[in-house]
């Protein structure tokens, strides 16, 4: 999905701190570490389930929450091997018993792609001072036929039958100027039109 032209990565060859823009790095391991907080918890689980299938494409996603706890960090990768999507996120919670006060639950989540039924992209378009095209942002949104929330709708009170509202499960991405950056923009553009091309028919 990627290209592996010369300059697809930082000049220096190192790594910033977390949090660092992962659009530069083709290579997951080398994103997850400039961005994540918690890159060997992420890569550790990742591989466990990529097991020998090669990595076709990624988007990555932190978000810092200020809680009355402290600052809590919340961290997402969306991974796809060509037949799969590979999910992981992890948040910090609260545990008194834990050295440091917190503890990180990481969880994972593999959907055949062809449990996705639909895949959206709204994407942003605007024009720069000279009149040239640049992407303000990307919504993306992945919807599976699985139900995720059954909730009931006020129907006529003089009817017997009871109506209600499914909601499918969805997973749902964006990327803007002020969050992530044109480089991370363009890198979910790229994620998204991949899985447009591998969800089955």
């Amino acid at each position: 999905m990627f290209s592996k032209a010369a300059g697809s990565r930082p000049a220096t060859g190192q790594l910033g701190p977390a949090g660092s823009d992962w659009s530069p790095y083709t290579r997951l391991e080398e994103a997850a570490r400039a961005y994540f907080l918690h890159a060997d918890v992420a890569l550790d689980a990742v591989a466990g389930v990529l097991g020998r299938r090669r990595v076709r494409g990624f988007t990555l996603e932190r978000v810092v929450d200020l809680t009355e706890a402290g600052t809590s960090v919340w961290q997402e990768a969306a991974v796809c091997d060509g037949r799969r999507l590979i999910l992981w996120h992890s948040e910090e919670l609260a545990d008194e018993a834990s050295p440091g006060g917190t503890v990180l639950d990481s969880s994972i989540q593999v959907l055949p792609l062809g449990s996705i039924g639909h895949v959206g992209m709204r994407t942003l378009v605007g024009r720069d001072e000279g009149g040239g095209r640049v992407d303000r942002g990307v919504y993306l949104v992945l919807a599976t036929a699985t139900p995720h929330e059954l909730s009931a709708v006020q129907g006529d009170p003089d009817s017997p039958v009871a109506s209600a509202r499914l909601r499918p499960e969805a997973f749902r991405f964006s990327k803007s100027l002020e969050d992530g950056g044109p480089g991370q923009i363009a890198r979910l553009i790229d994620f998204g039109r991949l899985l447009g091309r591998l969800v089955p028919a």
